[in-house]
């Protein structure tokens, strides 16, 4: 079954998420930081540092948001750095966040759909993205585009929400997840939806082998799976 954020709205998922982002786009980046205490910096560091070994100068930050995994590119000196997202609000704070910093000329904001992404193929040397795959209306479709407009030897590196499998971890984790989370981000977002259908989304997610048996089957190469802090999320990558 689809995890959809309104479920009493007949529109698409792919429309409802986009309506979502755009209802909390204005706090999106302080409830990001304040309920992942921070760590969700430090996980985007370490995904980035993947891409190191192969000095990437053309990269694609895929469902990009306010742009924080785009800048995080910024520390490998590329040429480009092209982030899309179907969210026009979040995409109008992250423009602004860019202007405000002087990345602007380097890190481009556009409005396009992960699913038909306006490139073409071979064009990047990186394709990247963070907390935004589960969002796809149709995961396999968003992944063989990435793979599309990736570079032959290209990389892509997935940065997504993952299930903790330990006790006692698991157990308080979903406790946060399902109870704490919901009541805060409905308090600062004033958008219930949106901390409800977080979870749910997360649940529903193929997390950790089953993610890579999907990169194997479209044809990506080297695919591996890292658990972060307990497996809270996990960093996935593959080569074309």
């Amino acid at each position: 079954m689809t995890v959809v954020p309104y479920k009493e709205d007949n529109a698409g998922k792919k429309q409802q998420v986009a309506r979502m982002f755009d209802s909390i786009s204005g706090n999106y980046d302080f409830l990001n930081h304040f309920l992942s205490l921070g760590i969700d910096i430090r996980w985007r560091k370490k995904a980035i540092k993947l891409l190191a070994s192969g000095n990437p100068k053309i990269i694609l930050d895929v469902a990009t948001g306010t742009g924080d995994f785009a800048i995080e590119t910024l520390t490998l000196n590329p040429d480009q750095v092209i982030g899309v997202d179907i969210s026009e609000g979040m995409l109008e704070v992250g423009r602004k966040k860019m202007k405000a910093r002087g990345y602007d000329q380097k890190i481009d904001l556009r409005l396009a759909d992960s699913e038909n992404l306006p490139f073409q193929e071979n064009k990047f040397d990186a394709v990247i993205v963070a907390f935004g795959v589960r969002n796809f209306e149709h995961l396999e479709k968003g992944l063989a585009e990435m793979r599309r407009v990736l570079k032959p030897g290209g990389r892509m590196v997935v940065l997504e929400f993952s299930k903790p499998r330990r006790f006692p971890f698991k157990q308080f984790y979903n406790f946060y997840f399902k109870f704490i989370l919901p009541k805060i981000g409905r308090l600062i977002s004033r958008d219930p939806a949106a901390y409800t259908y977080l979870p749910e989304s997360v649940q529903a997610f193929p997390d950790g082998e089953a993610f890579t048996k999907i990169l194997d089957r479209l044809g990506f190469n080297q695919t591996s799976c890292t658990p972060l802090t307990f497996g809270i999320s996990s960093l996935y990558t593959g080569v074309k």
